[in-house]
């Protein structure tokens, strides 16, 4: 399950975004925000609604619920 948190860096890395970038966007700081794309520590659903939304992602796709490209 922890790959979800692989796809949300992979989110960040795409678009040139640090770690210090999306804790501020998320009202955090980037030491934690580190720890949550460790695993260190398991990311709170508010983020986690919060990212996807601001990466404009499906959560089932960031899940891998369901098959990109399909509906």
């Amino acid at each position: 399950m922890e790959k979800y948190m692989e796809y949300l860096r992979a989110l960040r890395e795409d678009r040139d975004l640090t770690q210090q970038q999306i804790a501020d966007v998320l009202g955090t700081s980037q030491t934690m925000y580190a720890r949550y794309e460790r695993g260190a520590n398991e990311l709170p659903i508010r983020h986690f609604i919060t990212l996807c939304r601001y990466y404009g992602v499906s959560a089932d796709d960031v899940l891998g619920l369901r098959k990109r490209g399909r509906s």
